[in-house]
């Protein structure tokens, strides 16, 4: 009973026999079902990268964005339920806004990190409301401590991070990532590896189309968080198209 579930997942305070909190399995469920999202962490700032699942022709290009800004110098990505993240996105604005009239500074993203953590974790203690259905990755530069990156999970729970992947194929994402020596790296070459892992990993077969987001906070941008710029961002695409053409043409050879 306790290993399927059975009564223990109609409340996300509940723990079943085993310890285990279901509902929040459930959300981490939900994020696994996203497309891909990547955040790389170089020596001169942070890059982030999603594939994000088209599903219908009808869509219009560019629309429900998973890259947002929540300052001007922190980025955020997402994955799982967009409308569950853009309520965290929402969250994490006020804090950075708060800080900011209240200081007249910018807001740290280590103290961002532990309030949003916070706010997300608050949803797993109460059997009136549910778990957010989303995994967000934030990051940020700065001339005084760098690049610093966090991802954090529907639990709450939080973690920095040279490198991260979570959705659908965030296990064979991290295992290219970890072949990468991120600290070696400027953000422009890790938005050309970014490009790469994201068309390797992504699965023609299940989700035919997709589109490539790219965004970028790093020296080059004096601290702040943006698009990567048009010119770039296509170029990598082309590269990791001309990467992944290459390995399938290897692939034939070898048969």
């Amino acid at each position: 009973m306790s290993s399927i579930g059975t009564g223990y997942d109609l409340s996300a305070s509940q723990f079943s026999p085993d310890g285990r909190v279901f509902q929040v399995e459930y959300a981490a469920k939900a994020v696994e079902n996203s497309g891909t999202v990547i955040g790389l962490r170089g020596k001169d700032g942070v890059v982030f990268a999603v594939e994000k699942l088209v599903t219908s022709k009808l869509y219009e290009p560019g629309a429900n964005k998973r890259i947002f800004h929540v300052d001007e110098h922190v980025g955020m990505a997402v994955a799982g339920l967009i409308s569950d993240a853009r309520q965290i996105v929402e969250t994490a604005r006020s804090e950075a806004s708060n800080y900011r009239s209240q200081y007249g500074a910018q807001v740290p993203l280590k103290y961002l990190n532990e309030r949003v953590s916070m706010y997300m974790h608050a949803y797993t203690l109460y059997s009136a409301v549910r778990p957010y259905g989303c995994s967000v990755v934030m990051g940020t530069w700065n001339d005084y401590e760098g690049p610093q990156m966090y991802m954090l999970d529907p639990s709450g729970v939080s973690f920095s991070y040279f490198g991260c992947a979570v959705g659908k194929a965030k296990q064979a994402a991290k295992t290219e990532i970890e072949k990468l020596k991120l600290a070696d790296l400027t953000v422009k070459e890790l938005v050309k590896e970014a490009a790469r892992i994201i068309y390797l990993v992504h699965d023609e077969l299940k989700d035919k189309q997709f589109e490539l987001e790219l965004s970028w906070v790093s020296k080059d941008t004096k601290g702040r968080h943006q698009l990567v710029p048009k010119e770039l961002a296509s170029e990598a695409e082309n590269q990791a198209k001309q990467a992944l053409a290459d390995i399938e043409d290897s692939d034939e050879g070898d048969m």
